[in-house]
């Protein structure tokens, strides 16, 4: 008897403890997702800043040194970023000076249409 009222006693902990430690892995997938994206944007900068022109792909950012490897979409689970090219009207775009030349990938979102924890779907962050 003893025995079943730990094991029902367990039962109830871990049932309550499941579903904090999902909520817990998702905030982290996020927090890590926001953290790629930030890192992709702010290099993509970096490139346009040094080179005068957005990368023509991800891969070029490796290949120039930028950064040591793609980082890889947590929520995906893969390197399947969707990249935005430039269009010269977007807002929040540096405008290039004269002689520079445009083209490439000027932002970069997560490839998932799974909802994010404040609504919103991860592609449009």
């Amino acid at each position: 008897m003893e025995l079943m009222v730990v094991v029902a006693i367990i039962g109830i902990l871990v049932s309550m403890a499941v579903p904090t430690y999902r909520t817990i892995v998702e905030r982290a997938k996020e927090t890590v997702l926001r953290e790629n994206l930030y890192t992709l944007r702010d290099v993509i900068d970096q490139y346009y800043a040094d080179k005068g022109k957005y990368p023509d792909s991800l891969d070029s950012l490796v290949s120039a040194g930028y950064l040591r490897r793609l980082p890889i979409d947590p929520i995906t689970g893969k390197s399947d970023w969707v990249t935005v090219p430039y269009s010269g009207n977007e807002p929040g775009q540096m405008e290039p000076t004269e002689g520079e030349s445009t083209g490439g990938i000027w932002d970069v979102h997560s490839a998932s249409d799974a909802v994010g924890s404040d609504g919103t779907k991860y592609s449009t962050w």
